[in-house]
């Protein structure tokens, strides 16, 4: 395979770092963005220093103009994975913090549809691109406790399933993945703002949460398929997880 470029988002920790690491490892060039530009520029040393790769870009992913500029400078591109996101906060909807709710949607849906309107003509014109989007099992249910996290990644999950209509004919794929139950050092942290005790119970009792490095061989495996070959959706859970609500947990 001649090298091609994988655009990643969210890549300074979790789910995205992990799929660097990956798409890297199966040959891609693999471009890491993240707000943290020291975690992307440590990730980038380590995979060169792999003999990899890889180059770092500090980019928010919810300032357009910044992804604007981004776009100009990163040339050919076959494969952006839109994995930046986040949930904050498990407040009611009675009770639900609006500015939760509006950082929720912008880095979840507003980041997803910067980056790919941005990145569209590269992917394109590359001739077998993917867009693939991280959401979420809550973009496909919801629970209580998370409306506005379940809302912001439906708002992810339509929009892809709305791409791909619209682009149908054209030589690029759209992807989603959505993960059930993934234990990663900062997501549930972040929700909890920085509670640790809260963050994990969570996981408490559950024996064989999905960690980062699952859902990153899922990535790979579904980018890597040949090109006429769409992966629509894939819901990833660990075993011991049906649904958000019944999940097994040992005494």
């Amino acid at each position: 395979m001649s090298t091609r470029t994988a655009v990643i988002t969210g890549a300074s920790s979790g789910i995205g770092a992990a799929a660097a690491r990956r798409l890297a490892g199966a040959g891609y060039r693999v471009v890491l963005t993240a707000r943290r530009a020291d975690r992307i520029a440590a990730l980038a040393d380590e995979l060169r220093g792999a003999g990899q790769h890889a180059e770092a870009h500090a980019l928010d992913v919810t300032d357009r103009a910044a992804v604007d500029a981004f776009a100009t400078t990163l040339g050919a591109c076959d494969v952006l994975v839109n994995n930046a996101g986040g949930a904050f906060g498990l407040d009611s909807v009675a009770d639900g913090d609006p500015a939760d709710w509006r950082a929720m949607y912008e880095v979840n849906v507003l980041g997803v549809l910067h980056m790919t309107q941005a990145l569209l003509p590269a992917l394109t014109a590359s001739g077998a691109g993917t867009v693939l989007v991280v959401t979420s099992t809550a973009g496909h249910g919801t629970y209580e406790g998370g409306a506005g996290y379940a809302a912001a990644k439906h708002g992810a999950h339509v929009l892809a399933e709305t791409l791909r209509l619209e682009i149908v004919g054209r030589p690029v794929r759209v992807v989603e993945i959505a993960p059930g139950m993934v234990r990663t050092d900062e997501f549930s942290l972040t929700r909890f703002k920085g509670d640790e005790a809260r963050a994990a119970k969570v996981y408490e009792g559950v024996a064989e949460p999905l960690t980062a490095d699952d859902i990153a061989d899922t990535i790979t495996w579904a980018v890597t398929r040949p090109p006429h070959v769409n992966i629509d959706l894939l819901v990833v859970r660990p075993r011991a997880q049906a649904s958000h609500t019944k999940v097994h947990r040992e005494a």
